[in-house]
């Protein structure tokens, strides 16, 4: 698995859009910003895969209150652009 760096897209699907992006990398977590909802603390054993700067995770083991934001990362934006 690739080092995770701020800064690196999150996914629930790997080639779908990302629906977070990394914040910071902590020692057994990281901390990604979900628009339109925050910050979420996510732990090592939730990530799936990480490569091309890209992390991917693994949805049933997300908690409830993230994958509700997830769900809602995309509601404000403009589809036309």
């Amino acid at each position: 698995m690739e080092k995770i760096a701020e800064g690196f897209d999150v996914f629930i699907h790997d080639g779908d859009k990302a629906v977070a992006a990394v914040r910071q990398v902590r020692a057994g977590e990281i901390v990604i910003y979900v628009e339109n909802a925050g910050d979420f603390t996510v732990p090592r054993s939730a990530i799936k895969d990480v490569h091309d700067d890209k992390v991917v995770l693994d949805g049933g083991k997300l908690d409830a209150a993230l994958r509700s934001a997830i769900g809602h990362a995309h509601f404000r934006e403009d589809p036309s652009v």
